[in-house]
């Protein structure tokens, strides 16, 4: 409990939502990493109120994020060939980015939703931890690049993002149901497609950074097969507690909520890894 009494020195609760509230509305990148951390290893032994209807400090404290980098809509996201310097800067930089908005919404679903079971918040927990420890593997891996131009080491703000994961948060926030669908299952679920395709395009660059980004991805989609997994089986279970059936519900709250199109090729062996069923697998590829 040492260190979870030093990292979260200042927060007005010891409750475990309250401290994953205080986290997420934290600016800082490593105090909110360590903020993670610290929770996730002390969460069994904290107390929880998981009926407590909690408000954050401001609207606009939702979430804390630094000031860079700044914040441009999707389309305006510059494309650049990652078998450039700065392309694969900008590469790692994008899945840097997506890591930190991971940060913030498992920190969101633990303390928002009141009344789930203390499993699904430690759940969340874990993976916040997690995703903290991605963006630091990837922020390390951007700093260690060969330098820009300048001689100035590459870092997380250097190019411009989008806000399109907290978007979806913000649309999902009065709905537990729909967030486990359409944030972990189909907005994150995204990466289990993307980064093998990327692995291969990086293998193909074959430059030193780029084959230690490739080693980097192993790990990252290791770990985000479980928390897909972990997003499946919390919207199994509450489809079930509501006598929805998962697959046609899961249609109505995409063109409810507006989420994007899922399109091909997909990782059809990382989806069932992860908890997909063949019905579920068979309803992507046939929408």
């Amino acid at each position: 409990m040492e260190a979870m009494e030093t990292a979260t020195q200042g927060l007005a609760l010891p409750e475990l939502r309250a401290q994953a509230l205080a986290a997420l509305c934290c600016p800082d990148i490593e105090r909110k990493r360590e903020l993670a951390n610290a929770l996730h290893a002390a969460a069994a032994q904290l107390p929880l109120d998981a009926e407590a209807l909690l408000t954050p400090p401001t609207a606009s404290a939702l979430p804390g994020r630094p000031q860079r980098p700044r914040l441009v809509m999707p389309k305006q996201v510059a494309q650049r060939s990652p078998f450039t310097l700065e392309g694969r800067a900008a590469l790692i930089h994008a899945i840097c980015h997506i890591e930190f908005n991971a940060i913030n919404l498992a920190l969101d679903a633990v303390w928002r939703f009141a009344g789930m079971p203390r499993e699904f918040y430690l759940d969340w927990l874990r993976v916040a931890a997690e995703e903290a420890y991605h963006f630091g593997l990837l922020r390390d891996h951007l700093r260690a690049m060969p330098p820009r131009e300048d001689g100035q080491p590459w870092d997380y703000g250097d190019f411009d993002g989008h806000d399109g994961l907290w978007l979806m948060c913000e649309r999902t926030a009065h709905d537990v149901t729909a967030r486990m669908a359409l944030v972990p299952r189909t907005l994150e679920a995204r990466g289990l497609d993307a980064t093998p395709q990327i692995q291969t395009k990086l293998r193909r660059i074959g430059t030193p950074d780029a084959l230690a980004a490739v080693a980097l991805l192993d790990i990252i989609l290791r770990d985000e097969v479980g928390h897909v997994e972990i997003g499946n089986r919390w919207y199994r279970w509450l489809c079930a507690g509501q006598g929805l059936d998962p697959v046609a519900h899961y249609g109505e709250l995409v063109q409810r909520h507006q989420a994007p199109p899922l399109r091909p090729p997909f990782n059809q062996e990382a989806r069932l890894r992860a908890g997909f069923s063949q019905q579920e697998l068979d309803y992507l590829l046939g929408a």
